[in-house]
């Protein structure tokens, strides 16, 4: 088989990329940017494109298929070419299904959530020794590639995004994965550009929940008003499975969980998390894993990339990173750290970076998101507000966005200032973007702050 990539740099395209090059497709790509760590991924594979930038000579009938990316445009020479020659063109979801046709489609869907119950299933997967395909949209510890696909595998495992499949194609990814299990762990609107109202977003889950295939199961939190009503609609179609936050008591390394009469001590924490353990487990018995060893496997789970992800820990400072920027993922995971760490302060830093969350209508939805820490601050850079080419927003928006009881600062040295101005002894920092705070390393942050205790 052979197959061309347009946009092989992509995060998400470059993994396919090497996943089907493992398989043993011939892989070719081309791209006008390629970053890291995508640009190093590829060349190790030996599937790096020679030159940078587009080429319809690439583009012939010997191709089988053509994977268009979203980072391309849709007069893209390549794209032109493909068309015109009459091949075959799939957007990355689109050809993930091709691939799993055959086998038992497992789709993890919601707002939030989903990276960590993906995450939370493989472990268990990888702990027990099973062997299943997987897509997921984030980097995990300990695998070189989120993309698996082999012929051996009966089922896989799919992180379902909603946004958009490719620049002709404008329906959302999960749409078009057609999950045999689906859950769906919450809906708080999210991508405002492309989805206007919060009606049209609940529609895109509805329509997901069409999709699954007949005599099919649907794992719904039914601890989310939206989630709930949706599951309840679709009972009569499917089977429906309801979960919620488990009973559990806060340890000093984790948490200890309680559920159906046994306990289980686990490394992770937050109620949260605990949620998505639950809603893990319930697709873990869809695929022959009873609980109870879903449960003592998930032991050794310590947290997704970039979820509540510990950067560094001395004496009575812990510093964590976590990707957490929508209203709810905010709310979920401030909360969570304070519920850990009640005798101590927290701080928690946050940088509005997406398109939705930086844009003014949007701001009243951050209310009171960050009321749990103890000192929240709340940083945006203009420069990226202009590059979105979205209307400016000021400080005061922003505060009164949050509800007041935050700072807001516009400069990463004010946020590094306030940082280092602070009394660290018995307290976390939690920092929070899908960004990097416009270049701010955190583990030479951790270090500083660490140099600075007294009992250092």
């Amino acid at each position: 088989m052979k197959v061309h990539f347009i946009a092989i740099g992509g995060s998400a395209m470059h993994n396919l990329a090497i996943a089907l090059s493992r398989k043993g497709y011939a892989v070719t790509g081309s791209d006008d940017e390629i970053f890291e760590p995508s640009r190093s991924r590829l060349m190790r594979e030996g599937i790096l494109p020679e030159t940078i930038g587009w080429n319809s000579d690439k583009i012939s009938e010997e191709l089988d298929a053509v994977i268009l990316g979203m980072h391309a445009r849709e007069d893209n020479p390549e794209l032109l070419k493909a068309k015109e020659l009459g091949l075959p063109i799939f957007s990355y979801p689109e050809y993930l299904f091709e691939q799993s046709k055959n086998k038992k489609r497992i789709v993890i869907g919601g707002s939030h959530g989903k990276t960590t119950i993906t995450s939370m299933l493989l472990h268990a997967v990888s702990t027990l020794g099973k062997d299943v395909d997987y897509m997921v949209g984030a980097q995990l510890e300990g695998y070189d590639c989120m993309v698996k696909l082999s012929d051996e595998a009966d089922v896989i495992v799919l992180e379902g995004d909603e946004y958009l499949s490719s620049p002709i194609d404008r329906r959302p990814k999960f749409h078009l994965y057609e999950p045999d299990v689906a859950i769906i762990s919450g809906i708080a609107w999210d991508h405002i550009n492309v989805f206007p109202t919060f009606e049209n977003y609940v529609e895109q889950f509805h329509i997901f929940c069409s999709k699954i295939q007949q005599n099919g199961v649907l794992v719904y939190n039914q601890e989310d008003t939206e989630v709930m009503r949706l599951g309840e609609s679709f009972s009569d179609e499917l089977k429906t499975i309801p979960y919620s936050t488990p009973s559990y008591t806060v340890t000093d390394n984790g948490t200890l969980l309680e559920f159906e009469g046994r306990t289980y001590p686990l490394k992770i924490f937050g109620g949260h998390n605990l949620q998505n353990l639950i809603g893990a487990m319930h697709l873990a018995k869809e695929i022959g894993i009873a609980n109870d060893i879903f449960l003592k496997a998930m032991s050794s789970f310590t947290g997704a990339g970039k979820r509540l992800q510990k950067v560094i820990e001395k004496a009575d400072f812990t510093l964590y990173k976590d990707f957490a920027h929508s209203p709810s993922k905010l709310k979920a995971t401030t909360r969570a750290v304070k519920e850990q760490f009640k005798e101590r302060r927290v701080v928690a830093c946050m940088e509005l970076h997406t398109f939705s969350s930086l844009k003014k209508e949007f701001l009243p939805q951050y209310k009171d998101a960050m009321q749990a820490a103890d000192h929240a601050v709340v940083y945006f850079s203009p420069e990226v507000v202009k590059h979105k080419k979205l209307d400016p927003i000021d400080k005061k928006m922003v505060f009164d966005g949050f509800g007041g009881g935050v700072e807001v600062m516009t400069e990463t040295s004010e946020v590094l200032s306030f940082i280092h101005g602070q009394e660290w002894s018995n307290a976390v920092l939690l920092m929070m973007s899908s960004g990097n705070f416009d270049g701010i390393d955190y583990n030479e942050l951790g270090d500083k702050i660490i140099s600075s205790l007294p009992n250092h």
